[in-house]
């Protein structure tokens, strides 16, 4: 199994700015680097080949050095388009052939046996999609690379993203399952309900440390 995470560089006023607008930039970022990090974790539980789609430079990234030794044996590439659309079928193009389990670094408390079950469900299907409570998706899995190009026509970060990636995937003649939905950490809610329900991740280390500060 392959994992690509396409993910932006832990960058304080870059990143989670949702987030930052309400906690701070640099407290945003603190959490961005620990959810990538529980992320990497998940990937290489699962025992998958990892390659990573960057936005940004890790250089100036929070906990940079941790991160860098986390992607030890991952392939990196530079994010390329102008839209996100764009970006993920450029990754996926990036990734190469073969089954491929997409995922962000949003949802921290993703765990191997959810990567696996994306990985699976590609038995049967040619792309597994996993919604997210807000009406997005979290996890895309394919076999063919050149399926997600039919991805770009959809308006991402939408209550209808879901529906509306897979009602594309299905247009061009694919064969659609899905996983189970999680939560995307975008908002204070968001964090509040992933930390406490995950105690144990880097991220609600990293929430609690963010909620004592505040």
């Amino acid at each position: 199994m392959k994992v690509l995470i396409v993910a932006k560089a832990p960058v304080p006023g870059r990143v989670k700015t949702r987030l930052g607008a309400r906690i701070g930039h640099d407290a945003a970022a603190s959490l961005a680097a620990a959810a990538l990090l529980d992320t990497l974790e998940a990937c290489r539980a699962a025992g998958a080949e990892g390659h990573l789609s960057l936005a940004g430079d890790l250089r100036d990234a929070v906990d940079n050095e941790a991160i860098s030794a986390a992607l030890e044996g991952w392939t990196v590439s530079p994010q390329r388009g102008d839209t996100f659309a764009e970006r993920l079928v450029a990754a996926h193009r990036d990734a190469g052939t073969g089954p491929v389990v997409q995922v962000g670094m949003d949802t921290p408390h993703v765990t191997a046996a959810a990567l696996t079950a994306a990985a699976e469900g590609l038995d049967d299907h040619d792309a597994v999609l996993g919604p997210a409570t807000d009406g997005g998706w979290w996890a895309l899995a394919r076999r063919d690379p050149e399926v997600v190009r039919h991805v770009a026509q959809v308006e991402m970060s939408t209550s209808s993203t879901y529906v509306d990636t897979r009602a594309a995937l299905e247009l061009a003649g694919c064969r659609v399952g899905h996983v189970p939905a999680m939560t995307d950490v975008d908002t204070v809610a968001d964090a509040d309900l992933v930390a406490a329900g995950w105690p144990h991740t880097r991220f609600a280390r990293a929430w609690r440390t963010t909620a004592v500060a505040r």
